[in-house]
């Protein structure tokens, strides 16, 4: 084993900070993690910044000590390092480093008037989560700060400033900020004057987002402050390389070897997106979002802001219960329980609905959200059919946007790859997306590790590909071609049932909206 043949990979996803470690062998050889919950402050979730800082520092902490408890030796370098974090949202710095304004994740919908706006302007769709909606919005709303903006980016390009200095991005995220031109790794610059020419400012867009960077470029280096940011105890050496930073979704097609043209994968957490590499860009569909792979080419994805978040709150209430009747079960082991109880319920649910929206769905044009469960009095109200039914609704909305891209666009999707939490036992997740798609669902064994496993593979691209050798040539001969998966694919019936919910489930939807506006926040 040599330390400088190692690469590390950590994401700052949206319920836990984690870090892996890959051997060589791209094997997880250390890991780390943080839990951290997002607030919602004056209408908006976010995350302070000294959580960050926090949550960074104890996770790295965490593989470290992990690490050498394992190997009887020092972390003291690495061959590359890569971050990623939770994709687009807002964080505006000024030109002494200050931030601006708290951190705007990606579940906020506070920024409909912008977004619309702006994909008539650029006859492209522009999702509210993305940085140029927040930005726009801010400017609409008439806020201070806007003027003295020196450094727009996000939580990835914020850590990845902090450790390098440099004010760079990976292209797949840097497609949540701004839209990438259809022919080169870069913003679209007729898109970039228009806007200019829309706002009055003291700076030009260009100037305030970050540059962009393919998948394989090296994106600065570990500075001495940086080192000693990420590990305040000093055992960390700087000059380590870094990878361009990226996106949870760029992580997870790198994750489940979903680079390629005509693949696609299913990241399922506290949200849930699909991502498909297509052939050419599609047209504008306010559900289906155009941005890029960590290499720069073009993916449709449907994102939804809302999957496990309902299903932890409910498993959470069932754990509660076992306490109370002192009969504890540790919370995995409950998890475990309880999806494999939803593969015995009725296909369509028995008639039972629930709505998983603890925050606002573009798809289904809702600002805001209102967890809901429905029945009618002759439902059949089992448990199995419960939960089948959260973790049915917990796809539902991810459906009604692939429904567009399969549809209305004729995308094929021959397979998919599912990684996250929703997949964490086995065949469940994948059989209920199975369902829903109509398609096999694959997941690896490495699919766990998700974004952070995903950032580490691109660091260990950057630092070990060969001249010429492409992102997706070089994960399916060398990380992927004899990786551990299995492949589940779903009955006609199960089919037929999601469809069967799935029309009920928009036919209520009424339901939803009138609890946003029967209960406030």
């Amino acid at each position: 084993m040599r330390i400088e043949n190692m690469v590390l990979g950590i994401e700052l996803g949206s319920t836990r900070i984690k870090a892996v470690l890959l051997d060589e062998n791209n094997i997880p050889a250390a890991a780390g993690s943080y839990e951290w919950e997002n607030r919602l402050v004056d209408g908006i979730w976010t995350y302070k910044i000294d959580d960050v800082h926090t949550g960074l520092r104890a996770c790295y902490a965490d593989l470290k000590q992990n690490f050498e408890n394992k190997y009887k030796t020092p972390l003291v370098t690495v061959g590359a390092i890569g971050i990623s974090g939770m994709m687009h949202g807002y964080l505006p710095f000024d030109k002494e480093g200050n931030p601006l304004a708290e951190f705007r994740t990606w579940r906020n919908t506070v920024t409909g008037e912008a977004a619309s706006r702006l994909t008539r302007l650029f006859d492209f769709n522009i999702p509210q989560r993305w940085s140029i909606a927040h930005l726009y919005q801010a400017i609409l709303n008439g806020e201070t700060h806007v003027a003295n903006i020196a450094r727009l980016t996000t939580l990835s390009g914020y850590i990845h400033y902090r450790l390098t200095g440099l004010h760079v991005m990976g292209v797949g995220e840097a497609s949540g900020m701004f839209p990438i031109a259809g022919d080169a790794v870069d913003y679209d610059e007729c898109m970039i004057e228009k806007f200019d020419k829309l706002v009055d400012m003291p700076w030009k867009l260009r100037d305030i987002l970050p540059k962009v960077l393919a998948a394989g470029e090296c994106a600065g280096t570990l500075t001495a402050k940086g080192a000693e940011f990420l590990d305040p105890s000093g055992t960390l050496k700087p000059g380590i390389p870094l990878a361009p930073c990226e996106g949870d979704a760029g992580t997870g097609m790198t994750a489940t070897n979903s680079i390629a043209v005509r693949t696609g994968n299913v990241s399922a957490g506290t949200s849930d997106f699909a991502m498909v590499v297509t052939e050419k860009p599609l047209g504008v569909h306010r559900e289906i979002d155009m941005v890029t792979t960590p290499a720069g080419r073009p993916v449709a994805m449907v994102h939804c802001n809302n999957c496990t978040s309902d299903i932890n709150a409910w498993v959470d209430l069932f754990s509660q219960f076992a306490d109370a009747i002192g009969a504890p079960i540790q919370k995995e082991e409950l998890f475990t329980l309880l999806f494999n109880k939803a593969i015995e319920g009725d296909a369509d649910c028995g008639g039972l609905l629930s709505y998983n929206y603890l925050s606002g769905e573009g798809i289904t044009d809702l600002d805001s959200g209102r967890p809901v469960f429905l029945r009618t009095p002759d439902a059949k109200f089992t448990l199995e059919n419960f939960m089948r039914t959260h973790l049915v609704s917990a796809l539902a909305t991810l459906k009604i946007g692939l429904d567009i891209l399969t549809k209305e666009e004729n995308v094929p999707i021959d397979r998919l790859y599912g990684h996250g939490g929703f997949f964490k036992t086995p065949g469940v997740g994948q059989r209920i997306l199975s369902a829903a798609v109509g398609a096999p669902v694959s997941v690896t064994k490495t699919a766990g590790e998700g974004g952070p496993y995903g950032m580490a593979l691109l660091a260990a691209y950057m630092l070990k590909k060969e001249e010429g050798e492409a992102l997706e040539y070089y994960l399916e001969t060398k990380v992927f071609k004899d990786a551990e998966s299995s492949t589940v694919m779903a009955s006609a019936e199960e089919i037929e049932g999601f469809s069967k919910f799935l029309s009920r489930y928009i036919k209520a939807l009424p339901v939803e909206k009138a609890a946003i506006l029967s209960l406030d926040d």
